[in-house]
């Protein structure tokens, strides 16, 4: 789901862009970022804690950003993001930004779990084969889950494809029932 407060900031990332194509790769900047942030403590605290001055925050995003090769546009929002003590709250405003440009693409989300993690092959088979079937682009998110066995079961929207080997022995089951 995601937070009001979040949209108003994905479009005007959007709006100072100027096309789906420049957010994309803004997205995935500031998405890098992101799991920088959530995967250190530390960082965590930096911007978590009113009483580090803003300056301090600014130039420690600068060093991380820089160490990530991130683009001015993508280092500006972040620093709008400090001011407004929003930079917590970053995984919700990429969240929102995907979404709006999905929207200007016509493209779908489809969360994929698969038994082992998919060859470039396999990934560009089944991303060609969920657009036949909704007539749209589809992105890919990818997870493994051994417990599957083998296949995939693939999610779009409120729709989930079961082509698992897991799933295919309990429709098999139900069957005999």
């Amino acid at each position: 789901m995601i937070r009001r407060f979040a949209r108003p900031y994905a479009r005007a990332i959007i709006d100072a862009v100027g096309s789906p194509a420049a957010a994309t790769s803004i997205r995935k900047e500031l998405a890098k970022f992101e799991n920088a942030r959530r995967s250190a403590k530390d960082l965590q605290e930096l911007y978590a804690n009113p009483g580090f001055e803003v300056t301090v925050k600014m130039n420690v995003t600068r060093a991380i950003a820089k160490q990530l090769g991130l683009s001015e546009m993508s280092v500006k929002v972040l620093e709008v993001l400090i001011r407004n003590q929003r930079i917590n709250d970053l995984g919700g405003i990429v969240e929102a930004l995907a979404e709006y440009i999905r929207r200007a693409t016509n493209t779908v989300a489809a969360q994929v779990r698969t038994a082992h993690v998919l060859s470039e092959a396999e990934q560009r088979e089944l991303q060609a084969t969920l657009e036949r079937k909704f007539g749209r682009s589809v992105e890919l998110e990818l997870s493994t889950d051994p417990t599957l066995l083998g296949g995939f079961v693939a999610r779009v929207g409120s729709e989930v494809f079961d082509a698992s080997v897991t799933g295919k022995i309990e429709r098999f089951r139900e069957s005999l029932s």
